[in-house]
């Protein structure tokens, strides 16, 4: 996990809102997309830790937050194609 994460979550904040160009915003969502991917496969090892260690109500929840993250994912994803293509 990131030392600086709050650092680095309050740097992007204020970048988000201040882009104002389409590049800008193609940037910024490709970011946003690597970071929650990374995130993503954090949690997803935790899932594996809990569930070895027999906390298993709380490993399937934090599966189904997995789940719901790729499905994140695949819509950033998506708007990014979309950001491509409009001219």
């Amino acid at each position: 996990m990131h030392d600086f994460a709050g650092h680095e979550h309050a740097h992007m904040h204020e970048a988000i809102t201040a882009f104002d160009s389409k590049e800008q915003a193609l940037a910024l969502v490709s970011y946003m997309l690597e970071h929650n991917k990374a995130h993503t496969e954090e949690l997803h090892e935790i899932c594996h830790k809990l569930e070895a260690s027999g906390e298993k109500e709380a490993a399937f929840l934090v599966d189904d937050a997995v789940d719901h993250f790729r499905e994140g994912d695949t819509l950033l994803e998506a708007a990014l194609e979309a950001l491509k293509k409009e001219k």
